[in-house]
């Protein structure tokens, strides 16, 4: 009986299998013997190994092979090594094709993606077992950690799954020593792959398990070919957009965002995904005081981009507050609350928008055009989500095209430019990686997130309210 867990990494269908075939037939061309890539004896330690060959060799080959340059076979040949149809005989951590004098040799056909082995837990536990036994117990961090987590889950079959490796232990030590270090190589190679260290991209990583075959041709019926056809011609009319205006547009963008973009350049100071080292977020949260220059930066390449960020959104307020017109902002805020609140408080919020933005002698009036105010009001007799859109896209409108520039040009933004930090880049020693993720900081549940913003959008809402003299008048008097 075998156990399967949320652990295991395959799935039932596999929709790179075609490329992963590809790579087959290329490894078994670079395997001839008359125009494949040379192999020859080497010497690892003190035994001779057959068939080695140099990282220098195979990029080479694959270079001339396909006629590409160094730098795209020695990436092809990386994703060689990263699949598994190479191996690493000196440094089998890192799952990278070096093109120098590296000792490389190919995969046995037994252990090639193609053959959909799932990588199972019993076999990685037998594995690690018969591991410990050979090293005397002395075992990489990570997999030592892996063989204790085993011994628990396990704990009911561990009889068995010593025995397993005692046995495998026993009939590999009567096998020839350069045969015993290639099956060593080979094995551990392919659990390399399928069981990655940590801080290592894992290319058998297949995400979620999937029940249906994405490759089969499944029977089509009428209905289904109808709704095919009437897609189609929908599409032929569709208007077109030229592919140069498309691609300028594109080429716009990235350009605008590329340093903001953690694929295109990296995250400063460290990727916490990486470094486990949290810097990165604690800098970047929504209502920090002092943002990051990035951050500050990216206000500035759309009206979108300042109110979507809650911090540049607190910014700009300040600036509306000196301009005596926050009106249209907070307009704003309620229309998308309205929108997304609660639909129980639907009502109460229609009811106060209009006594706040829009009845005659409203204390936070709005200035929008009279048809567009008719609109509003009419609709309001009935409330739903989107009664304010007209209106609100009317304010953003006048925000995006006058105030927005001129808060730009304003010393409020400017002050933040100065103020905004720029942090350095960190360099984490091997050791320094090891103890972020010993010292690993849980994260912060959504839900207290969310009640903090509620209890900042209540101190600010009763910050806003008319004061009562005569209240507060009675209240210092009861303190004397």
């Amino acid at each position: 009986m075998t156990i399967r867990s949320n652990r295991d990494h395959g799935q039932h269908y596999r929709p790179r299998m075609f490329c992963l075939k590809k790579l087959q037939e290329l490894v078994v061309g670079m395997q001839d013997p008359k125009n494949g890539v040379k192999g020859s004896e080497q010497k690892l330690n003190i035994t001779v190994i057959p068939h080695v060959m140099t990282g220098q060799d195979i990029a080479s080959w694959i270079a001339n092979f396909f006629k590409m340059d160094a730098d795209e076979a020695l990436a092809m040949g990386t994703m060689m090594v990263a699949f598994g149809y190479i191996y690493p005989l000196q440094n089998h951590r890192k799952l990278v094709l070096k093109a120098d004098d590296s000792f490389y040799r190919f995969q046995t056909p037994y252990f090639w993606p193609v053959q959909k082995w799932l990588a199972e837990d019993i076999d990685y536990a037998i594995y690690l077992a018969k591991r410990n036994i050979r090293k005397k117990g002395i075992l990489e961090p990570y997999e030592q950690e892996h063989y204790n987590n085993f011994n628990k889950w396990l704990n009911h079959k561990w009889d068995f799954i010593v025995l397993q490796a005692q046995e495998q232990y026993r009939a590999g030590k009567e096998r020839k020593k350069a045969d015993r270090v290639v099956f060593d190589c080979q094995e551990r190679a392919y659990w390399i792959v399928n069981r990655p260290p940590p801080r290592t991209h894992s290319a058998m990583d297949h995400g979620l398990s999937r029940l249906i075959d994405p490759n089969s041709e499944e029977e089509q019926t009428y209905d289904q070919y109808r709704r095919i056809n009437i897609f189609l011609e929908q599409a032929i009319m569709r208007a077109k957009v030229k592919s140069s205006v498309s691609l300028g547009a594109f080429v716009k963008y990235i350009t605008t965002f590329k340093n903001h973009d953690p694929f295109l350049s990296p995250c400063l100071p460290s990727n916490p995904w990486q470094t486990d080292d949290s810097t990165y977020w604690d800098i970047n949260t929504r209502s920090v005081e002092i943002p990051t220059k990035m951050r500050v930066e990216r206000w500035s390449f759309s009206f979108f981009e300042l109110l979507n960020d809650p911090r540049g959104r607190a910014d700009f307020k300040v600036f509306l507050k000196k301009e005596f017109s926050g009106e249209n902002l907070a307009f704003w805020e309620a229309a998308e609350e309205m929108k997304w609140g609660a639909a129980d408080s639907m009502k109460e919020k229609a009811e106060t928008t209009f006594k706040t933005f829009l009845a005659p002698g409203a204390p936070r009036w709005i200035n929008i055009d009279g048809r567009t105010m008719g609109l509003t009001v009419k609709g309001l007799e009935h409330p739903h989500r989107y009664v304010l859109d007209a209106a609100q896209t009317h304010i953003f409108m006048l925000m995006k095209k006058d105030t927005f520039y001129r808060y730009l040009k304003s010393p409020v933004y400017k002050d933040m430019q100065k103020k905004a930090i720029n942090p350095e880049p960190h360099n984490f020693s091997e050791a320094q990686l090891e103890q972020n993720a010993r010292n690993r900081k849980p994260g912060i549940d959504p839900i207290i997130i969310w009640q903090q913003e509620q209890e900042e959008k209540a101190k600010a809402a009763a910050a806003a309210m008319p004061v009562d003299v005569k209240q507060m008048m009675s209240k210092l008097d009861r303190k004397k």
